[in-house]
């Protein structure tokens, strides 16, 4: 059931024979990282649909500069893997996206898994290191349900998951008091851990589908939050995890009767949805950012890198946290880094060097402020950019005044508070952060300006979208007023 790493049509077509698949079903990404699909018979797949390809409105998918919409996507044959949830056998496959330019078909350049092939490369022509490697932790939140509403004249959201604390005395629950408390959801056992049985059978599907599982458990958010994190991989490969990971879990938990969200924060006054980022980067096998003698055991490549992703932070939040819900998890007191500076083992930082990690191979720094509303090619690329950025530019974290910091951040006199640079507060801040500074993203043509562009214009629409629309509490707030 696992990934079918196929070489040639004839290998794809022997095996559409072998196991009968009926269906063959194509992967779309659009700009916010969501899948499209669309769906063949098998007696349709042919050579000419690998080579010539499938058309489609690019448009459709957010990719608003493109000139002439109509474009081809061919079918990735590596990233096949058959389908859990389909009724019918299908095998899926991943797609690339083409623009088309007379009788050529030629790689879109705004394509987010061709700039995570592109940033890859440029790492490997700028002779920095030949695979980098990305660890993300995904924490969702669970609910046995969720309602919403945004017509003019009702807009609301309920959402329930009977592990709540508002459930302990509801008539209508099944209880038998075993409620989590607020914060109090953190690796919690059983019976407190209800959904368990369900997230065990999540990980044992992604491990099915070549997703390696570090591991999982419940999270501090006491109405159903959890963490599953996943082994390293490079750019595009994490990047393709990801999209199948969110997927999987997403459509098991709906199969059995529950709903899950990636939503940065979803609820009030409890802990928010991150997707912390482990990053390392290796030359010919050998880790690149370990220094026995160094801060925390990191070599001044490991700084460097730091130092660019904190140079660049401001912009990065535009890519790696794109929604206005990104910015209301980024407040004090909820474990969420506010503040851009490093240190080791400091969980308010914006970059954390894992205290446990020690060893050579394992020596790594951790981005905590992105989260699963990012479109994973944009922003692990983009987070590799930037650390590229400060190793060719030797952007140190130190003179920059980015720390190190190794005291909890948040217990600072005002004073030195006011010397560490914050993180944008709105998604508008982190639009025109990146306005102005991406020219790192440019180098060696891995993003356009065309991509950015669409980037900072779907970021501001949906700001001013979202500012302008009321909300319970503002009634709560000034209806007698």
């Amino acid at each position: 059931m696992g990934g079918k790493m196929f070489k040639n049509y004839e290998e794809v077509n022997a095996f559409l024979n072998e196991e009968v698949v009926e269906l063959i079903d194509f992967k779309l990404l659009d700009l916010d990282g969501r899948w499209h699909h669309l769906t063949i018979t098998t007696n349709k797949f042919s050579r000419e649909v690998i080579e010539d390809g499938i058309g489609f409105d690019g448009s459709s998918y957010g990719f608003l500069t493109v000139e002439k919409s109509d474009m081809v996507f061919k079918p990735d044959i590596t990233s096949a893997f058959i389908d859990p949830f389909a009724k019918a056998k299908t095998l899926v496959m991943l797609a690339n996206i083409y623009s088309i330019d007379g009788n050529k078909h030629e790689r879109f350049e705004g394509d987010p898994r061709y700039i995570a092939k592109k940033a890859e490369k440029y790492m490997q022509g700028e002779d920095i290191a030949t695979r980098s490697a990305f660890g993300p932790e995904f924490e969702f939140y669970l609910f046995d349900d969720v309602k919403y509403s945004t017509t003019p004249h009702r807009f609301g959201v309920e959402m329930n998951n009977s592990n709540a604390r508002w459930n302990s005395n509801n008539p209508e629950e099944n209880n038998k008091g075993f409620i989590i408390q607020h914060h109090g959801g953190y690796h919690v056992d059983l019976p407190f851990d209800k959904d368990k049985d369900l997230r065990d059978e999540m990980v044992i599907m992604l491990e099915d589908h070549d997703i390696p599982v570090k591991y999982h458990h419940s999270e501090v958010g006491g109405p159903g939050q959890m963490e599953i994190e996943v082994d390293f991989a490079d750019t595009l490969e994490i990047a393709d995890r990801t999209m199948k990971l969110k997927y999987i879990a997403k459509n098991l938990a709906v199969s059995k009767g529950k709903t899950i969200t990636f939503m940065p924060k979803p609820f009030n006054k409890e802990a928010g949805n991150g997707m912390h980022v482990h990053f390392h980067l290796f030359k010919d096998g050998e880790p690149i950012f370990y220094d026995e003698n160094g801060y925390s055991g990191l070599s001044d490549i490991g700084l460097y890198a730091i130092g660019g992703i904190l140079k660049h932070a401001s912009a990065l939040l535009a890519i790696t946290n794109p929604s206005t819900n990104s910015y209301k998890r980024l407040v004090p007191g909820y474990e969420a880094p506010v503040s851009i500076c490093y240190a080791t083992s400091n969980r308010s930082a914006v970059i954390r060097i894992p205290g446990y990690a020690i060893k050579p191979m394992k020596k790594r720094f951790e981005f905590r402020s992105s989260d699963a509303t990012a479109n994973p090619y944009l922003a692990y690329s983009a987070l590799l950019m930037a650390a590229i950025d400060g190793i060719k530019n030797k952007i140190d974290p130190e003179v920059e005044g980015f720390g190190p910091y190794d005291v909890n951040i948040f217990d600072l006199p005002e004073e030195e508070k006011k010397k560490i640079k914050g993180l944008p507060k709105t998604l508008e801040e982190a639009a025109l952060a990146l306005k102005e500074d991406h020219e790192f993203l440019l180098a060696g043509n891995v993003f356009t300006k065309g991509l950015i562009n669409d980037i900072i214009e779907k970021d501001l629409r949906d700001h001013k979208e979202m500012s302008i629309i009321p909300t319970a509490h503002e009634f709560k707030k000034y209806y007698d007023l």
